[in-house]
């Protein structure tokens, strides 16, 4: 990305193994990220040409020497943060927050090769090679699954809860998805676009509400006769989603917030008197990878549908557009 709004695909030198812990992987498939959107928006600044993106499946083509756990020829599927997987942090679930992270987005995965470091803490082989119409799905895993899958479980998602999703991208879709694996009884999305209404449906939404801001949570109180959501997953990251989602939320429940977040500041004595736990941050995808896989390994769940639209690589701008426009959920990038 050159500046808002200016995506160039350009030759850049092959990725190479600058430590004896890295990995080079090949590429069948990347994708374009909903927060890739706030950099084409403006509202992160872009000074100099940058790389784009961070989601990731592949084939090992080049391991360092001290790499154990994958080797050449291996498909694998890895986080959008790096990580050794052995510190404090990782042992207690929380990789995306490693004491060495490393953003993937550095490297820039809307390529075809990229060099991933602490391969062994980072990148999960499959148990084969993938059929390909697995790739889309083990794609979503190594991001807005995992994501969504987080703010499931940082609401405490459960057996018998009513559940609110604010935001009807990849993400809050897929954590629709991610509630009703984990036995919500009541799963309501908040959405206003036809294409994503019905998809949420399917993926196992059981009401859809239109309004917003203040109208979307009094429509879930109303829903839940005055007491609001026992579960809220907040996937948009502006102020009014946080505060609708908030809002939402009954005494005693909690928030998973796990969109990336933009000028958002809590009024503090609001929070206090609501009696709402907030649990979220970027996503420790790579606590989930070994569970998500084996689940889209045994067809358990197709996080693939979120791609809407598929393009050669060479044409990533017109995703960045379609996505900003809200033509496609999700677009597929194929090298």
């Amino acid at each position: 990305m050159h500046a808002p709004g200016v995506v160039e695909v350009v030759d850049r030198p092959a990725p190479r193994l600058r430590a004896p812990t890295d990995a080079v992987i090949r590429l069948p498939a990347t994708c374009i990220c909903g927060s890739d959107l706030w950099s084409w928006r403006g509202l992160e600044e872009v000074t100099d040409p940058s790389p784009m993106g961070h989601e990731y499946v592949g084939v090992v083509e080049q391991v360092g020497d001290e790499v154990r756990t994958v080797r050449v020829g291996d498909f694998v599927v890895g986080s959008f943060f790096a990580s050794d997987n052995t510190c404090e942090i990782c042992r207690a679930g929380y990789q995306s927050r490693c004491v060495h992270a490393y953003a993937m987005g550095l490297e820039g995965t809307q390529a075809e090769l990229t060099r991933v470091p602490m391969a062994d803490g980072t990148l999960v082989a499959t148990p084969g090679q993938p059929d390909a119409e697995l790739v889309p799905s083990l794609l979503a895993a190594s991001d807005v699954l995992g994501t969504g899958w987080f703010g499931a479980v940082a609401a405490e998602v459960g057996p018998g809860k009513t559940v609110a999703v604010v935001g009807d991208g990849a993400v809050g879709l897929l954590a629709v998805l991610a509630a009703r694996h984990l036995g919500a009884e009541r799963i309501v999305i908040f959405s206003r676009h036809d294409s994503r209404r019905r998809l949420a449906v399917e993926l196992g939404a059981t009401d859809v509400i239109a309004e917003r801001g203040d109208e979307g949570v009094e429509r879930i109180k109303e829903l839940t006769g005055g007491y609001g959501a026992h579960s809220v997953i907040e996937a948009v990251g502006t102020q009014e989603a946080m505060m609708q989602a908030i809002r939402s939320t009954r005494a005693g429940g909690h928030v998973g917030f796990v969109g990336v977040c933009h000028g958002v500041e809590l009024p503090g004595a609001e929070l206090f008197f609501s009696g709402v736990h907030l649990h979220g941050g970027p996503a420790p995808v790579r606590r989930f990878l070994p569970e998500l896989i084996k689940m889209i390994w045994d067809r358990t769940i197709d996080p693939g549908r979120v791609f809407d639209l598929e393009l050669p690589l060479d044409q990533a701008a017109r995703g960045y557009e379609a996505m900003d426009r809200r033509r496609a959920i999700k677009v597929l990038l194929r090298p």
